[in-house]
């Protein structure tokens, strides 16, 4: 996990329409929320706390030349040369020197591009250090894994492998889409290209030198974090940034500035660029003497493609009677190449199916649990606990344990990170018990640790503030609900009982504890695609099977904004990375492939029918008790909206009432209506 930004100031940004799907482009005389402003101190700090390894920065200076120049690879340039300068953001003094020397006037420039780096090394032999910058002058800021598509070494990077791979692309701006192309820099791929085969999460910012061009993006289904604030009045700078820093967010709380703009917005997936230019008009002002007009690219990829639209073939079991014989000889197919076990011509189908997704899964916390010698470094040899599972106990967290134990060597220590704002009580920790005795039944020989992290929001009021500040731009309390209770969960800090037994809890065998493992697994994802909340048994009832996959995809589509982006910025502010397994390209597309019913039942009851498919995954491990979990949000298992409730509104009726007007919440009370916890919404 790392921090990335850019700051850009002294250039005329137009073409935000492209981000529609944002909450709302703005024109430059937009007003801010009153109190936001952005400190560059403030975002290094933020930035820090999202990678702890090291701190870097560059800035690029932009001078204006004639636009007849000839650039230095024999290309009319575009009335733009640079200037590059290192700043040491390690030492505080330094930067502040360099930056007022530069404001004094040591470096003449028009515009300044001030990237910045802070890094989590999770892989890789040789420490580095972000922003990285290749022979060509070309720079990179990247937060993210590559896991497909691209090929990293076992003792490389993959920012380093990622440079080197863009190192090679097209610097024109047709980007190799014009057929005649003579542009001088013409490459192997588009930019656009090697973006869309990466497999994994990621964001970055990158600077192509010869072409003046600022890439950005996210991935396509926004596993990390990208926030982006357009030029207002108030402060007319180009901004990204991995998180959002106090400074920023103002005073936004209480729904008392519902229609005020927000100082960022969650930058929506894709890939942009901004190519910068000198102004056709000289008659603006000096920090208008450059223009960048922003454009999104279209995903290149089409397996890509095929799974962001979220088509399903088998969607309503009465249309597809004829393919379905065609699909059951595919899946056996796929049982004998893949060794999924004896399933013989009389095998259930549903079964079938498990196997399938079982394997996909365990491939995927494969692939996000190999460790690097810098993950080793970290760690420590004592007791080395590399990973560790977000952990309810239930269903999803239950299956990634039970994968996580099949994944890496028997040696290392397991954490299972339980929060609870109801001590022993609360529904998560009840079934968090359950579940490590499971656990230990199926791996006997694994040790695993739960760690009991308890609070109370009265205990928390500048914990509070800060969370505020890494879940905005969302501003809601179900957000604050939920995104402190990640907070709390990821941070690690609690008790650890060995004996594991609410009726005997002795001194002697409870101890503090504060897990530092650096790769967290979440279960996100998992009840998107395979119709575990609520919601989905009403659109079912409703309208059918078409009523219920329009529902799940709408729910795939949203979940960069609803929930993704929040995620990793509550989890990443303790220096660690959030892993998605549900969300791993090939995990989709799996799930996609399979039909619809085999994917749930809805005619059946709440933890029987919901989530079918990862039901019998969970049998397949030999979970048998948490096969049959309902499902319940961390917000309601935690019991921290039932205390948020009566802080804030006097009671769960009183806030129920207030926020009656709020789609969101509607959907949140009706999930926990169909999974029988009445007593935290009523």
């Amino acid at each position: 996990m790392c921090g990335i930004a850019l700051i850009l100031s002294g250039v005329r940004i137009t073409g935000s329409e492209v981000f529609g799907e944002s909450s709302g482009a703005r024109c430059s005389d937009s007003e801010e929320v009153p109190g936001a402003v952005l400190a560059t101190d403030d975002l290094i700090d933020s930035l820090l706390r999202r990678g702890p390894d090291n701190l870097g920065s560059k800035r690029i200076f932009l001078q204006l030349k004639p636009t007849s120049f000839q650039d230095d690879y024999g290309g009319k340039g575009n009335g733009v040369c640079v200037s590059l300068e290192h700043c040491d953001v390690n030492n505080t003094s330094v930067l502040k020197a360099v930056c007022a020397q530069d404001d004094a006037g040591g470096v003449k420039s028009v515009a300044d591009l001030y990237f910045l780096g802070a890094t989590l090394q999770l892989r890789g032999v040789s420490p580095i250090s972000q922003p990285l910058v290749d022979t060509y002058g070309n720079l990179l800021v990247y937060n993210g894994e590559i896991f497909g598509g691209v090929h990293v070494d076992a003792d490389s990077n993959d920012a380093e492998t990622l440079l080197h791979e863009l190192e090679r692309c097209y610097s024109c701006n047709c980007q190799g889409q014009e057929k005649n192309c003579s542009c001088p820099g013409k490459g192997e791929r588009s930019i656009p290209e090697v973006l869309s085969t990466i497999k994994g999460p990621w964001s970055l910012i990158y600077w192509q030198e010869r072409s003046k061009t600022i890439w950005f993006g996210r991935d396509a289904f926004g596993r990390r974090s990208l926030l982006v604030h357009w030029p207002t009045n108030d402060d007319s700078r180009f901004v990204l940034s991995s998180v959002s820093p106090p400074s920023s967010v103002g005073k936004i709380y209480g729904s008392v500035a519902g229609d005020t703009l927000s100082y960022w917005e969650e930058l929506p997936c894709g890939i942009y660029s901004i190519n910068l230019e000198a102004s056709k008009s000289r008659e603006h002002s000096i920090h208008e003497n450059l223009d960048g007009k922003i454009e999104k690219h279209e995903w290149t990829d089409a397996e890509l493609t095929k799974i962001i639209k979220w088509e399903r073939a088998f969607l309503d079991p009465k249309l597809v009677e004829v393919r379905l014989c065609n699909y059951q000889h595919a899946v056996k197919q796929y049982a004998l190449a893949y060794s999924v076990g004896d399933m013989g011509d009389h095998a259930n189908k549903q079964t079938e199916s498990a196997y399938k997704v079982l394997n996909v899964l365990r491939q995927s916390v494969m692939q996000r649990t190999a460790l690097s010698e810098a993950s080793i470094r970290q760690a420590g040899e004592k007791d080395l606990a590399p990973f560790a599972v977000l952990f309810s106990g239930g269903l999803d967290s239950m299956i990634l344990a039970a994968l996580l134990d099949q994944c890496i060597d028997s040696s290392y220590t397991i954490d299972l990170l339980n929060v609870s704002f109801d001590g022993n009580l609360a529904p998560d920790r009840v079934s968090a018990w359950v579940g490590i005795r499971e656990l230990r039944r199926i791996a006997p020989l694994r040790r695993w640790r739960l760690v009991e992290i308890d609070a109370s929001l009265s205990d928390l009021a500048l914990e509070t503030k800060h969370v505020m500040s890494l879940i905005h731009p969302l501003k809601t309390y179900m957000d604050l609900n939920i995104g402190t209770a990640l907070w709390l969960a990821a941070g690690g800090d609690g008790w650890v009982d060995e004996n594991i037994n609410p009726n005997c809890r002795e001194d002697h065998c409870r101890y503090k504890y504060k897990s530092t493992a650096r790769i967290l697994l979440v279960g996100s994802g998992a009840d998107e695609q395979c119709a575990g909340y609520g919601r989905h048994r009403t659109k079912y009832r409703a309208g059918g099977w078409v009523a219920l996959h329009n529902e799940m995809r709408l729910d795939m589509q949203r979940i960069w904004k609803r929930n993704l982006g929040r995620d990793d910025r509550c989890i990443s502010d303790h220096g660690k990375e959030a892993r998605f397994p549900f969300l791993d390209e090939d995990v989709i597309r799996t799930l996609l492939e399979i039909p619809l019913w085999e994917i749930t039942n809805l005619d059946e009851p709440v933890g029987k029918g919901d989530k079918k498919i990862l039901r019998e995954v969970a049998k397949l491990l030999g979970l048998e008790s948490a096969a049959l979990l309902p499902k319940r949000a961390i917000q309601f298992g935690s019991r921290i909206a039932r205390e948020s409730n009566r802080k804030n509104f006097g009671s769960n009726r009183a806030a129920n009432q207030a926020s009656a007007g709020s789609v969101e919440i509607h959907e949140y009370r009706c999930d926990m209506l169909q999974s029988g916890d009445l007593e935290d919404v009523l």
